[in-house]
């Protein structure tokens, strides 16, 4: 998640609420699923690294490195949500 960029582009008129209008770089929506996308690609890795340990084709360290990556993305990933959780909801408090 280290590749997450924060694109400022104030300009009138450039946005388009249609996605097959804009150009360059992705929505919102994208760039959630391609996390979870990763994370889930984690978890994946570090079960399967489990699955060799148990047949001995591994070490111990390897394996618990990859359980180690896997937790922390996760949470990290919980956390994201977590916080747009909480933005979605104090702009539901706020009175127009």
């Amino acid at each position: 998640m280290g590749d997450l960029k924060i694109q400022h582009n104030m300009q009138p008129g450039l946005y388009q609420g249609d996605r097959k209008t804009r150009t360059g770089s992705p929505g919102f929506g994208d760039v959630i699923k391609q996390a979870i996308k990763r994370v889930s690609d984690m978890q994946l890795r570090a079960d399967q690294s489990v699955e060799q340990l148990l047949k001995g084709e591994t070490g111990i360290h390897e394996t618990m490195i990859a359980l180690q990556k896997a937790g922390i993305s996760f949470r990290l990933l919980l956390q994201a949500r977590n916080k747009v959780m909480d933005a979605y909801r104090e702009v539901m408090r706020m009175q127009f």
